[in-house]
């Protein structure tokens, strides 16, 4: 627990604009506007695990930042209490003390720590996959709660709940109850989802589209970086454990596979990879546990090799994200006060700032947008689309070092999508109004305002 704890408290300041979203929705659920992110908006869903929202709408009634803030508490505590556990797994592994030697790789990992403070579920969604382990009923229940959540899941739980199910000695019938448990939850979820958006994937699926190449370097670069997957690289060693292990190496193979074809993710640290980081500190531990001490010092040391250098590289950065968009939403709030209908890419922190309509450009809470063609930086709006949604005002993302130029529609700006916004806002009227900084990134936001 104390090895999960430290990067956590490094790392507290870090969230994303998602987590925002989110809360946005808890805050129009507490406010009785129902499942919404604009409370005159559709129904949706949009980047939230269905039920994430209904867990932070009693923290909600204030805002979206104090959903925020106790949705990063929650996965905290959550991922907490699941190291706690997981450590008095590792004790009952062996006798050697080196089986703890793991853990030293726990203690400076940048993405099981960046993601349970984060503000998303992943933290109570990497508690669930933790207890998983356990190997029991409940065990294959809590993985299938976590994959209802987390789509790309689904394959890991898939095999292992039956597979540690088998590793254990059970019969056909509790192997296959532990399948039904592990996937059941997913299904109902997506019947839910069906009935009450239109579509049995989350909306995001339609917003951001996969990309296999993408998905083939992210898998890659997570293998390296997160650090725990060197530790588990021990094939002769492999072969002579139990079952249970075969079956955690077997399910996380899966969870690769799914990340692939899923395209990754756009998000630091490796958000995909963290749910499923514990169950391989276990059989990491059951290797160096029954494994030549040498090879185990090597795997070690190059697992705190590369997770140190990720934790000092973006650490500075990462723990500073919460401050900054804090101070980007106080300094946004007078300005989008008179506001109605607000286009921006960054819908999180802008919904934030007003209680306007965020006219979504990105698509992730907008089932209009999502099916357009593009990602979800790049949507090919067409070019009456600000007019037709009443738009009067517009948030644009400057590059790092870029400048207003003048006239303002010659800048640079970041996302594809905005170089459309840019013309449409010149027919609207749109001028700027204001230049908001993000922290210390080099990086500024420009507000549009109709005259």
């Amino acid at each position: 627990m104390a090895a999960a704890v430290l990067p956590m408290a490094v790392l507290w300041g870090f969230t994303v604009d998602d987590a925002l979203v989110s809360a946005r929705v808890a805050a129009n659920l507490a406010s009785g506007a129902g499942y919404r992110f604009n409370s005159e908006g559709p129904v949706v869903d949009a980047v939230t695990p269905l039920g994430w929202a209904v867990v932070l709408a009693p923290f909600a009634g204030g805002g979206p930042l104090p959903a925020l803030f106790a949705a990063r508490c929650l996965g905290a505590l959550c991922w907490g209490a699941a190291a706690w556990w997981l450590g008095r797994r590792l004790g009952e592994l062996g006798s050697r003390r080196r089986r703890f030697l793991p853990l030293l790789i726990l203690a400076v990992n940048a993405p099981l720590a960046a993601w349970a403070v984060a503000g998303m579920e992943t933290g109570v969604v990497t508690a669930l996959c933790t207890l998983a382990l356990s190997g029991r009923w409940w065990g294959a229940l809590s993985v299938g709660v976590a994959a209802a959540w987390r789509p790309e899941i689904i394959p890991y739980a898939v095999v292992l709940a039956p597979g540690l199910a088998l590793g254990r000695g059970g019969s056909r019938r509790v192997v296959a109850l532990h399948g039904a448990l592990a996937v059941s939850p997913a299904i109902v979820t997506g019947a839910v989802r069906a009935a009450v958006f239109g579509s049995v994937a989350p909306l995001a699926v339609l917003a951001k589209p996969s990309d296999l190449g993408h998905g083939v370097f992210y898998v890659a670069a997570a293998l390296i970086w997160t650090g725990i997957p060197v530790l588990v690289m021990a094939p002769w060693t492999v072969r002579r454990l139990p079952k249970c292990h075969r079956a955690i190496l077997a399910a996380f193979t899966a969870h690769c596979l799914a990340l692939v074809l899923a395209g990754g993710d756009w998000m630091s640290l490796f958000r995909l990879v963290a749910p499923v980081l514990p169950s391989l500190l276990l059989t990491a531990a059951a290797i160096t546990e029954a494994g030549p001490g040498r090879a185990t010092a090597v795997r070690v040391a190059l697992g705190c090799v590369a997770s140190v250098l990720l934790l000092v590289d973006l650490a500075p950065s990462a723990r500073s994200v919460f401050r900054n968009r804090l101070a980007l939403i106080r300094s946004a709030e007078p300005e989008l006060e008179r506001a109605r209908r607000v286009a921006a890419v960054d819908v999180g922190w802008v919904g934030a700032a007003t209680r306007a309509t965020v006219i979504d450009l990105s698509g992730i809470t907008d089932p209009t947008v999502a099916v357009l063609p593009g990602g979800h930086t790049s949507k090919r709006i067409d070019a009456g689309f600000l007019k037709r949604r009443g738009v009067d005002h517009a948030v644009l993302l400057m590059p790092p070092g870029a400048s207003l130029e003048s006239p303002w529609y010659r800048s640079t700006f970041s996302y594809a999508v905005e170089r459309q916004v840019v013309a449409q806002s010149r027919e609207l009227g749109l001028h700027p109004v204001a230049q908001l900084p993000v922290g210390q990134t080099g990086r500024t936001y420009l507000l549009l305002r109709m005259k």
